[in-house]
Parts: structure tokens; sequence; C-alpha cells
């Protein structure tokens, strides 16, 4: 898909696959860093998903980002509608859906690999 048909979707939509696309990352490292059983490996995903960790990894990687993703991310971030759970803040929820959305419309453009580029930035400091 071009960048202009992946431009053409509703940050909802690219939210909705984002969030997907995201957590498949996330339960990968998971699983690759140690084999547990699956009540273990959810409660270690939770950590990684919720909006409050992906805002402040938003925050982190927002300047290693270019102008183009940064304006998807904008995009999400900025969203009308966006109504957070009571566990969360307005900021965290938007942040959190802005990242959501760079990630849907990474994936609907092909680019696997800078996808896997910014989710090690996202996670390089639970590396050390």
């Amino acid at each position: 898909m071009t960048n202009r048909e992946a431009n053409q979707y509703g940050t909802a939509a690219l939210a909705f696959l984002g969030d997907a696309v995201y957590e498949q990352f996330v339960r990968e490292m998971i699983v690759c860093r140690a084999n547990m059983p699956a009540a273990k490996l959810h409660n270690e995903a939770v950590k990684y998903v919720c909006c409050e960790y992906q805002s402040a990894a938003a925050e982190r990687i927002f300047d290693r980002l270019s102008e183009d993703e940064q304006a998807v991310y904008k995009r999400g971030r900025n969203a009308d509608g966006i109504t957070p759970p009571k566990h969360s803040t307005v900021i965290d929820y938007r942040r959190a859906t802005g990242l959501e959305c760079l990630f849907g419309y990474l994936y609907l453009i092909g680019e696997s690999a800078r996808l896997r580029e910014i989710f090690g930035m996202i996670t390089e400091e639970q590396e050390k």
C-alpha cells in the first residue's frame, strides 16, 4: 500500500490495527525472553501494552521519528472522539493512540524493518 492510500484510513482504524501489531511485537519479545506459563506471559505483556507505558514510550522516541512518522503520530494523538478508560489520563491515552496509529500506518505501508527498529527503541531500556 502507498503512503497516500494508508493516509486515507481514519485514526481509529489505524490505531485498531496498530494495537494488534504492537501487541504482537510485545508477545514475541516476551516469549523469546523466557518460556513460562501463559498467565505469566500475559502479566508481563500487560506492562508493555498499557497506555501509560505506551505514552512514555512515545515521548522517548518522538524525536527519533521522521517528519512523516511524527505527522502520523500527531494525527492519532490529536484525533477527536478519544475517551480514555477510567484508569488512565487523557494525555496518556492520546499519546498511546498516536503510537498505535503509527504502528498501524507503518504496517500498512509494509515498513516492517522500521517497525522493528521503532519497537527496539521503545524497549531498549528494558534490554539493558
